[in-house]
This record gives C-alpha cells, sequence and structure tokens, in this order.
C-alpha cells in the first residue's frame, strides 16, 4: 500500500476492528478490499467495525468498497459499521450508499 496501513484487531466480544490510516487512494484499494472480504466471508465476525479515525481521504474505489462491505456483510449476517469519520468522509460514504445508520461517532 502506498504511505497508508491497514490494521486488523480484535475485541473481546467478538467484534473485527479494520483501522486504516493516512489517505487511501486506487493503490490501496486492493488491500483494503482483500481485508474487507475475507473478515466478512472467512472469519465472519458477529460485527465488522471500519475505524476511520486516522483517515484523512478515500478515492472512489475505496468509498465503494465500504459500501459494498456493507451489503456484503448483510448477506453473510456480520454487521458492518463505519466509526470516527469526519463529517465530510461521512458525506461521501452515504453518497457512495453506505447508509446512514452505519455511520458511528462522526467528528
Amino acid at each position: 500500500m502506498s504511505a497508508s496501513t491497514v490494521d486488523v484487531s480484535s475485541t473481546p466480544d467478538g467484534t473485527l476492528v479494520i483501522h486504516p490510516h493516512g489517505d487511501l487512494d486506487a493503490d490501496d484499494a486492493i488491500g483494503l478490499r482483500r481485508a474487507l472480504v475475507h473478515a466478512i466471508r472467512h472469519t465472519r465476525p458477529l460485527c465488522l467495525v471500519l475505524d476511520l479515525a486516522d483517515v484523512h481521504d478515500l478515492d472512489p474505489l475505496n468509498l465503494g468498497a465500504l459500501a459494498a462491505a456493507c451489503g456484503v456483510g448483510d448477506d453473510h449476517q456480520v454487521a458492518v459499521f463505519v466509526d470516527n469519520s469526519s463529517a465530510a468522509l461521512a458525506v461521501r460514504l452515504t453518497q457512495a450508499g453506505v447508509p446512514e445508520h452505519r455511520l458511528r461517532n462522526v467528528a
């Protein structure tokens, strides 16, 4: 990934947290999608949280990947939430198709 990383951790209640850092561009889309697909289709936690506290910007491919993760999560009985995004990023996420009820702790 270019100048960004993605950390994955779990909480004691079984929630899987994906925490990307930096600006995610088209070069980062494959790594983020791979982490999302593995989490939803293979790990299958009850809850998946995408913590965007350290993300400054997302390109259209990554916005679409996060929106698609919500739908794929529903198909696999995984609740997907997007936490700690900026207000501007939250607007772009909803425009990309992320339901508003999936956005939590918007700055």
